[in-house]
């Protein structure tokens, strides 16, 4: 392993100069981590339908789970981000792999449920403390573009979540859930990767990059309009991912439920809808620098409708290719939203990152309990006549306030 990694170490040495523009090989470094993070806590998600069998679970306990996953998340990411805005931690990065790690270590050993709710907790802790570090890693390795980098930093997540249920059909579903520990070596791997990008970061936190990319700025608002700005980003966060709640950890049943598909093709299925999130995150930040972060919001969020009121009609081709192009609109959002809070809020920049990841994952956890629960007592198929409606939210982003464009 060491040697496979040894090429890209030079590629971030912690003495580069601060200055070059955009330091694509750290934003490299870090988008693959979050691709390695994602990618672990998306077979979690992917591997219910393994866990049901195994526990014989109701639809509320499989949603318990992502509860746990997501609340653990939600709830540590903005005291991380806060305490990383005063004293930043670059070494924290690997230690907080190593909790991912050690939460597919005991799934992979669980022989109860209560054992399966806490290494989901335990995986969740390791995000909580990846996402608002590595999102400062982020904007400092912008130089200004700071909706690509963020896109960047972002698709990593969104392709390693969509490779997680190819992962789990190839691998888990197949050989059970003990073989959830093979996934644990993506653990190790990021953890060396990350021991470099820690150390960039530590050498150019008191750099002129550091310091211009992490600075107050103004940004033309007084505070009621960033209040009234930042009311509005939760509701679009409402929306957005409890409508993903309701695919991700539900997708699969769905089509399983309605077309009759085993467990591997419903896995293979949901790759397509997490391969157009991966896609439409790519796409919405450097978008958003060119036109405008509120247009992109406003476009993403609520141009998914279409896509989502349909979805519940159409046949097994029609649903692939529609939630494809939701997941297309509805991701793209995000590094937008993310951009968008860390200029309301400037000089803020981990605990704006924690706190929007955190309300991201909380949404999702409370949303697919929610649900969850509304299956049992209803039907998968009501759930998604439900959801359709969410994406119509999306108009809220149009009261959002335009501010003075920063210079790049």
């Amino acid at each position: 392993m060491k040697n496979s990694l040894a090429p890209a170490a030079p590629l971030i040495r912690p003495d580069s100069p601060p200055a070059q523009g955009v330091a694509y090989p750290v934003l490299g470094a870090i988008s693959l981590t979050h691709l390695l993070n994602d990618m672990m806590q998306s077979v979690l998600l992917a591997i219910y339908p393994v866990l049901q069998g195994r526990f014989d679970l109701s639809f509320a306990q499989v949603g318990f789970i992502t509860l746990a996953f997501q609340f653990s998340s939600s709830l540590l990411q903005p005291l991380v981000g806060r305490f990383t805005d005063r004293r930043p931690m670059p070494y924290s990065l690997p230690i907080g792999m190593g909790f991912t790690c050690c939460g597919l270590l005991l799934l992979s050993q669980a022989w109860n449920f209560p054992l399966v709710v806490l290494a989901a907790t335990l995986v969740g802790a390791g995000s909580s403390v990846f996402h608002p570090e590595s999102s400062r890693v982020a904007r400092m390795a912008s130089a200004g573009h700071h909706g690509l980098a963020q896109s960047i930093f972002q698709v990593g997540g969104n392709i390693g979540s969509s490779i997680g249920p190819l992962l789990a059909a190839l691998l888990i579903v197949p050989h059970g859930q003990s073989s959830v520990a093979w996934v644990s070596l993506a653990a190790l791997a990021g953890i060396c990767i990350l021991v470099g990008v820690s150390r960039w970061y530590a050498a150019n936190l008191s750099s002129s990059r550091g310091r211009s990319s992490l600075s107050k700025v103004d940004n033309g608002l007084s505070p009621r309009q960033v209040r009234g700005a930042l009311l509005i980003l939760l509701l679009l966060i409402f929306s957005k991912y409890f409508y993903l709640a309701g695919l991700n950890s539900y997708f699969t049943f769905f089509l399983m439920d309605r077309f009759g598909l085993n467990i591997q093709q419903a896995q293979y299925s949901l790759f397509v809808f997490l391969a157009g999130v991966a896609t439409g995150t790519l796409v919405g930040g450097p978008v958003g620098d060119r036109i405008g972060r509120k247009r992109v919001i406003w476009g993403s969020i609520l141009g998914t409708a279409p896509f989502s009121l349909a979805l519940p009609y159409v046949d097994l081709q029609w649903t692939l290719i529609l939630v494809f192009c939701a997941g297309v609109m509805i991701a793209s959002a995000f590094p937008a939203i993310i951009v968008y809070a860390q200029e309301l809020m400037p000089g803020k920049t981990g605990t704006v990152s924690g706190l929007f990841f955190g309300l991201a994952f909380g949404m999702a956890g409370i949303g697919a309990a929610l649900l969850g629960s509304l299956a049992d007592a209803t039907s998968i198929a009501f759930v998604y006549h439900l959801c359709a409606f969410l994406p119509l939210l999306g108009i809220a982003a149009f009261f959002l306030p335009d501010m003075r464009r920063r210079p790049a």
